[in-house]
């Protein structure tokens, strides 16, 4: 085994979208492993993430030894995944990994189809993925029939929550492979505080526009509280494919110049353009947008939904609000803003429960720990 023979470890990660918090998961954990002298490389989608994609690999790809590869790899199953499994099986085969992480329902898929090397640990993070439909749906019972297939292919589970872990072996079954869960993590600088800009709103949101995220619930809470007298304004930092939609909700509300949209920001520029963040999702298992909002010490309400109550802890659950309920998230915003000195109390709290439990250096060392038992395993 590479580790006890004094060998760098070869780790190849395999994603199908490098974009959201998945692909910040990987960038960061390919950082920490190649500061740790592994040989690390990356395979991800070619079809989506644009320049932002492009540009953030640029910046990543001389450190990783393995490099940096682009597959055209589908959202949907499509008869063309067939081609996109045979590439990717042949650039395993090149690049002999010691390593094969599979990140997301598709890349999951992908890396454990197929015989690998003996030599090889296959280890699966599923982010939620497959696991956000609903069983009683029929793509639900079509993921759940093959995450049931390729449990037992898996040498090494590595989940980012308690939520996810559990609501997989509820749903799915209990691996015969090692499982393990390892808190999603940020780097040091993340831990600065924000300025708040001079024309920032009173509330914002930053993430992508997809239904699971709940920014219409937002747009309809936000309405509700200028209904009730409450002048609430709302800065919506992000871009997906729920926007013209989203556009289309304000206009129908009247909400006119209470709301605007300022398309992708990066997270920390985002967070200064509210006095609250809000997090309105309708579905999460262990998002980076909280994580690195709590460690920037930002004022936050967020959807008791996922792993988000794992972040928050039990001290600070009076921040989260039912999901689902554009009423309850309006009221918790109304009682944020009401009380900003508790608010940011808060904040403050949760950023040192961030720092202790929450940092890139226990996620990367986390999941090094689980690859050397799954290598002890075999």
């Amino acid at each position: 085994m590479p580790l006890a023979e004094g060998q760098p470890l070869r780790i190849l990660h395999v994603v199908r979208a490098p974009v959201g918090g998945i692909i910040r998961h990987i960038l960061d954990l390919a950082n920490g492993q190649a500061d740790r002298g592994y040989h690390v490389g990356i395979v991800a989608d070619s079809l989506t993430g644009g320049s932002r994609a492009e540009q953030a690999f640029a910046e990543i790809a001389p450190r990783l030894k393995l490099g940096v590869h682009r597959l055209a790899i589908r959202r949907e199953p499509s008869p063309l995944d067939l081609l996109a499994w045979i590439r990717l099986t042949r650039l395993v085969g090149r690049l002999k990994p010691d390593v094969l992480h599979g990140h997301g329902a598709k890349a999951g898929a992908f890396i454990r189809l197929g015989t690998a090397s003996k030599q090889t640990i296959r280890v699966y993070t599923p982010h939620g993925g497959s696991l956000h439909y609903p069983l009683s749906t029929l793509k639900g019972q079509l993921y759940s029939r093959l995450e049931r297939a390729l449990m037992n292919r898996t040498d090494l589970f590595l989940f980012e929550s308690a939520f996810a872990r559990d609501t997989y072996q509820r749903t799915i079954g209990v691996p015969a492979g090692l499982v393990r869960t390892v808190f999603n993590g940020v780097t040091a600088g993340e831990f600065d505080p924000i300025v708040q800009a001079d024309d920032a709103t009173d509330v914002c949101y930053v993430g992508e526009f997809r239904h699971i995220k709940g920014a219409d619930l937002l747009i309809d809470a936000v309405a509700r509280l200028r209904a009730d007298g409450k002048n609430v304004t709302l800065t919506l930092g992000g871009d997906g494919e729920e926007m013209d939609h989203l556009k289309a909700q304000v206009a129908q509300l009247n909400l006119g110049e209470a709301v605007r949209f300022t398309g992708h920001v990066k997270a920390r520029d985002g967070f200064s353009k509210g006095r609250l963040l809000v997090v309105p999702s309708r579905g999460d298992s262990m998002p980076y947008v909280v994580i690195e909002a709590a460690a920037a010490g930002v004022p936050m309400v967020a959807a008791n939904v996922g792993g988000i109550p794992e972040i928050f802890g039990p001290d600070h659950a009076d921040a989260l609000f039912p999901p689902n309920i554009a009423g309850a998230m309006a009221d918790a915003i109304e009682a944020a803003l009401d009380d900003m000195e508790a608010s940011r109390a808060r904040a403050r709290s949760l950023r040192e429960r961030i720092f202790v439990h929450f940092s890139q250096k226990a996620m990367v060392e986390g999941v090094l720990a689980g690859y050397r038992d799954a290598f002890a395993n075999r």
